[in-house]
């Protein structure tokens, strides 16, 4: 305990304020991988995922332990889930391209002119 010297007149004794909730270490980790899973190209798709759960564990310990970081969890989540629709669709689209642009040949079979010759 420090020394509180005494108060002059009618002044009172001041209580330090209460020690601040702490911020999830996960919310935190939550939002910058949601952020990357939007930004990053390739590896988007695995940022996402890990984002949307650690936003789920991070959001379950807030609520449990009273800590700060509700809206960086919250935040992580909408960014991890817009982030794996992106490329999801986009390697859906790919997949499919692929399939489409193999079997389409475009009617030209280079060796059915030879036959005919």
């Amino acid at each position: 305990m420090s020394y509180q010297p005494p108060p002059f007149g009618n002044q009172e004794y001041y209580s330090p304020p209460p020690p601040t909730a702490r911020t999830n270490g996960k919310s935190i980790a939550a939002l910058v991988l949601g952020i990357l899973s939007v930004i990053t190209p390739y590896i988007g798709l695995l940022f996402g995922i890990i984002a949307i759960i650690l936003s789920a564990i991070s959001l379950k310990e807030i609520r449990n332990r009273y800590e700060q970081g509700r809206g960086m969890a919250i935040a992580g989540l909408v960014c991890g889930i817009v982030g794996t629709i992106i490329y999801a669709v986009i390697i859906v689209l790919i997949v499919v391209a692929v399939i489409f642009f193999n079997e389409y040949d475009g009617g030209y079979n280079t060796f059915s002119n030879f036959n005919n010759i």
